[in-house]
């Protein structure tokens, strides 16, 4: 996942004043007491439900690896040591998801309390989307930190269908409901990035290695790619380490969105 490498992205801004009761903002509060305290949940908005983009991330791992039998093998596997690449960093592609905001829920009485959260912002969220549905389109690569020969995160940008601002807006309402709760940082809005990751480094959990490698001839053979659109159909609550048959995140709750 990819809560620790969120950055400002999106420059149109929107948002929503929201009320919630009062229990909500006691319980966060006492959740939520410092920037360095660990999150549980986050809200996340599910792409691993689309085969095709599944697919597409599938071969682009099998294409760097060496494993499309099929297919000519890239220049570049042969020095996939030296350019500090392995399997481990891959995302799996049953778990593709956006990431909306970090959250810190930490008994069920805090679950409740942000299930009432979603089901009281649901009018404010449609009305941000126009009741219309709203696509993304993934193009690219880019390197989070900027550096392509020094990434920690490759991701798939994401744009959405028509830049009319009404994904982002509606966003920016749910985080700033969950914030107002205490369930997420006050700043949260701030650190917003729509995008989809596709290796991470700390996803193979090794110290002993570098924090980072380097994406740079991935980037020149895939970084125009087509990821393709896709209707962004619900925001759910999913659980941090806890995975669904189908592999995603387990859902604790959802918002659907016009289809």
């Amino acid at each position: 996942m990819d809560f620790f490498e969120q950055s400002l992205s999106l420059e149109n801004r929107g948002g929503s004043s929201t009320g919630h009761p009062s229990a909500h903002v006691s319980i966060g509060k006492q959740i939520v007491q410092g920037y360095r305290e660990l999150f549980t949940h986050f809200i996340s908005i599910p792409l691993a439900i689309y085969p095709e983009l599944q697919e597409k991330v599938e071969t682009f791992r099998n294409s760097i690896l060496g494993d499309n039998k099929d297919k000519k093998p890239l220049k570049f596997q042969s020095t996939l040591d030296e350019m500090g690449i392995e399997n481990r960093m891959f995302i799996s592609p049953s778990s593709l998801h956006l990431t909306v905001v970090m959250l810190r829920l930490e008994n069920k009485e805090a679950v409740d309390a942000a299930l009432d959260i979603l089901k009281s912002i649901s009018a404010s969220v449609m009305h941000a989307l126009d009741n219309r549905p709203v696509f993304i389109r993934l193009k690219g690569l880019n390197s989070m930190n900027g550096s392509l020969d020094k990434t920690r995160v490759l991701y798939a940008p994401v744009e959405e269908v028509g830049d009319e601002g009404r994904l982002l807006t509606a966003c920016h309402i749910i985080i700033d409901a969950f914030a107002y709760a205490g369930f997420a940082l006050r700043d949260a809005k701030l650190y917003l990035k729509l995008h989809v990751t596709l290796m991470n480094t700390t996803y193979r959990w090794d110290e002993t290695k570098s924090n980072t490698f380097d994406a740079r001839e991935i980037h020149k053979e895939f970084g125009e790619k087509d990821w393709g659109e896709y209707l962004i159909r619900e925001a759910q609550i999913s659980k941090r380490f806890w995975y669904d048959a189908d592999g995603y995140f387990h859902c604790c709750g959802s918002l659907p969105f016009p289809h």
